[in-house]
């Protein structure tokens, strides 16, 4: 790892001495992004937890659409999050093209996957309460409104570091 590390950084500094790559905030193995991808786990971790707090969420394919996204979204956040602190404290910051591609395809599909089981959550528990509160107890809608404003601020973590990654991506 750590020959991959002095190899990664002389070809960085070569290419820093031609101007060709630039510091981007918030792109794969910088600080920003390690902030981006905790915001992302944390955000993940607890609507997965507001909506499994009940065992009833079973009952509706969104909410199991909900889950299922944000079980694959916590691992590669995780992952990430880890390699994102191992390139902060070490100070080798991977840019290769490859993996930047794949990191940028990763979180894109993941945040469509997490904007589309957001909306439908919340479509769903704002249908279970309009329909005379008989299908849901307030306290219930309540999580799932809580899970659904959760996973929306995941997917939001999720569409900017995808961003940060598309704009590195292009630069290299």
């Amino acid at each position: 790892m750590l020959w991959v590390c002095l190899v990664l950084n002389y070809h960085d500094k070569d290419l820093q001495l031609h101007g060709r790559m630039e510091e981007l905030p918030g792109a794969f193995g910088t600080s920003a992004s390690f902030a981006l991808r905790l915001g992302q786990t944390v955000f993940s971790s607890a609507s997965l937890l507001f909506m499994c707090l009940d065992v009833d969420f079973y009952g509706y394919t969104a909410f199991c659409f909900l889950v299922t996204v944000m079980g694959l979204v916590i691992p590669w956040s995780i992952t990430l999050l880890v390699v994102d602190a191992y390139s902060v404290f070490i100070k080798c910051i991977p840019h290769q093209g490859r993996l930047i591609l794949i990191i940028f395809l990763g979180d894109m599909v993941l945040s469509y996957l997490s904007l589309a089981a957001a909306c439908s959550t919340a479509s769903v528990t704002d249908l279970l309460l309009d329909a005379d509160g008989s299908y849901c107890p307030p306290n219930l809608c309540g999580r799932y409104q809580l899970s659904a404003a959760m996973a929306f601020l995941s997917w939001f973590l999720s569409s900017a570091s995808c961003l940060f990654n598309f704009w590195l991506f292009s630069s290299l």
